[in-house]
């Protein structure tokens, strides 16, 4: 049976200058065989750890700022599995590895582990190549940083737009069934009903 699995690490994001503290949400999708791994953040020793003995299909990245990808070589190395991220975020996956390129992730694309198919949403707003992994099967979307628990993604540095976001989350989520729960890049997880109940509050605050 398909499962999905946290592992929060910790270590810091670095933008436009500035560097912060964070706790980052490491999503494993799979069962006792094979597994997902999504968003491989600052250890890729307990990363590596908390996958064991499974084959890993690959290594997706639900975009490219440097707190998302900074294990993800390191973890598809060892494991000997492809790395995934939609093209529009190469500028920012280069800065962290300027000498790999990952296998790109287009809207639609299906990533399928253990079995369970997962759609590729793009959804930009945050970064210009985020995406969502969403499962009718498991009712769940793995958000990335585009939807947390009280809003949008954070949108006031480099490549990221408040209307964007606002759009993507509005045109490719709250459609969704609304118990589906979403699964953060950061955070505790929410449901799409919960969300959509404050959408006009987030249009009202802005970023």
């Amino acid at each position: 049976m398909t499962r999905v699995d946290r592992l929060v690490t910790s270590g810091t994001f670095s933008l436009d200058g500035g560097t912060w503290d964070v706790d980052n949400n490491v999503w494993l999708v799979g069962d006792d065989s094979e597994v997902l791994v999504i968003d491989p953040a600052h250890d890729a020793a307990a990363v590596l750890e908390a996958i064991g003995d499974r084959r890993v299909t690959a290594v997706l990245c639900t975009h490219g700022h440097d707190d998302h990808i900074s294990q993800a070589v390191a973890v598809a190395t060892a494991a000997q599995a492809p790395i995934l991220l939609h093209p529009d975020d190469l500028m920012l996956w280069h800065v962290v590895h300027p000498d790999v390129d990952p296998q790109p992730l287009a809207d639609g694309d299906i990533v399928t582990v253990a079995g369970t198919p997962f759609i590729v949403l793009h959804t930009p707003g945050h970064s210009p190549g985020g995406v969502c992994l969403y499962s009718a099967d498991l009712g769940v979307v793995i958000s990335g940083d585009t939807l947390f628990h009280g809003g949008p993604g954070a949108t006031g540095r480099s490549f990221s737009d408040f209307p964007t976001i606002v759009e993507s989350i509005r045109e490719r989520l709250l459609g969704l069934p609304g118990q589906t729960r979403v699964l953060t890049g950061h955070g505790d997880e929410t449901t799409i009903a919960a969300e959509a109940a404050d959408y006009d509050v987030w249009l009202t605050r802005g970023s």
